[in-house]
């Protein structure tokens, strides 16, 4: 899109597509209240917590990889069906949850089907909003992803009220039947936004866009995948197990531990907000700088601190609201490096970082046994992040249209 006024269509037209990627991602952030489910799941399957839980981390996974190829389903079916797609798979996939009577279909419905459909509604729509304002697009990416967030908050106390007033079966349904009528409703307000045109030259515009073939053989491709990967293990993990770090390493109360989860999900929507209006401001790269430093401190407090409550109440609202602000700011910054028009398919890669933080956490605490070598682990690879964030640069192909702008 160029920078030249838009017309009243055009403008009506992107801001309904926002109002609608609002709507579809809160939606979509629905899956992050599984926790509510793992009880009276783990009653009715007669398995233990941690078996029906594992649900979730299949969940993540499926929606890591789904939001990789989401990009080939938009080029072919358009932004609109391939959402309305995900909202009636999801529906399908809480269906069948509702009616797993054993792990292997839970797995299937919870984890894959679910997991499927919330990735392939997730980064796609997100993508395709922030093309429509490149002007914004940090700010877009915290609206949208932000409304991710709440969604999870929001669906909180709907899925609650749900299982007080009826069966664990006809809450999956309901929930499921209501996720899929507002991802469909925000998908009828979407429209796949225009390809960006250039404002000068087309060898500029060359210099600004890389198709997925091209960005894989650049360093910067894999240094930013590499720091994707640290924030969301170490987000994903330290998330995942605050509650056991407050009691077994603080030797908090169980009540008392449970309050993370509040601090992390305030910690978190503020870090999405903060540093997504933050990176409209200065250079992208360097509000993840800050966002690793932010991490640093509180994976430094976990490590080499006594801790008391305070101080762990601290150290996981660092790791969240970098994480948080990290998810936010990186379609923008990966906007930066490879150019707009080929975002989803470019950041789809990256985005499998997701999934693999979402188990690898969990993986090297099992098979290492416990918190520090983990916590070791993800400070050394922050460091690491760190360094680079600090030294990585532009392709050249991408300076050299930005200096051919400059120079026009």
């Amino acid at each position: 899109m160029s920078t030249q006024p838009l017309s009243p269509s055009v403008n009506r037209t992107r801001w309904l597509t926002l109002v609608g990627t609002i709507i579809t991602q809160f939606a979509l952030g629905s899956v992050y209240t599984w926790s509510l489910f793992n009880g009276q799941l783990s009653h009715k399957l007669a398995a233990s917590v941690s078996e029906v839980a594992f649900s979730f981390g299949l969940l993540s996974l499926g929606l890591a990889i789904a939001s990789s190829l989401a990009g080939k389903l938009q080029e072919r079916f358009g932004v609109r069906n391939v959402t309305i797609g995900a909202g009636v798979l999801m529906a399908v996939g809480f269906f069948l949850t509702a009616h797993s009577e054993n792990l292997f279909m839970l797995y299937l419905s919870a984890g894959v089907l679910v997991g499927l459909a919330d990735g392939a509604g997730y980064l796609m729509t997100l993508s395709n909003c922030v093309k429509w304002f490149p002007e914004r697009k940090g700010v877009i990416s915290a609206c949208a992803i932000g409304a991710y967030g709440l969604g999870s908050l929001g669906f909180k106390f709907i899925c609650s009220y749900l299982l007080s007033e009826n069966s664990l079966e006809t809450t999956f349904m309901i929930w499921g039947g209501l996720a899929m009528i507002m991802i469909i409703a925000g998908a009828l307000l979407m429209k796949d936004a225009p390809q960006q045109q250039p404002t000068r030259t087309d060898s500029v515009s060359q210099a600004r866009d890389f198709s997925l073939t091209e960005a894989v053989r650049l360093p910067q491709y894999w240094m930013l995948a590499l720091m994707f990967l640290t924030a969301c293990m170490s987000g994903l993990y330290v998330i995942g197990v605050a509650k056991d770090i407050g009691e077994g390493l603080v030797h908090l109360s169980a009540q008392t531990a449970a309050n993370a989860v509040t601090i992390i999900a305030i910690a978190n929507l503020s870090g999405r907000l903060i540093l997504g209006v933050l990176s409209d401001k200065i250079a992208r790269i360097r509000v993840i700088t800050l966002a690793q430093s932010v991490s640093l401190v509180g994976m430094g407090i976990l490590l080499f601190t006594q801790m008391n409550e305070t101080t762990f109440f601290i150290s996981i609202a660092c790791v969240a609201f970098s994480f948080g602000g990290t998810i936010t700011v990186y379609p923008s910054l990966v906007s930066d490096f490879f150019g707009l028009n080929n975002l989803t398919k470019n950041y789809g890669l990256i985005y499998l970082g997701f999934g693999i933080g979402s188990v690898m956490g969990s993986l090297i605490a099992s098979l290492f046994g416990g918190f520090t070598v983990t916590f070791s682990l993800i400070t050394a690879l922050l460091v690491i992040s760190l360094i680079m964030s600090a030294t990585i640069r532009l392709p050249n192909a991408l300076r050299e249209g930005k200096k051919t702008l400059q120079h026009a």
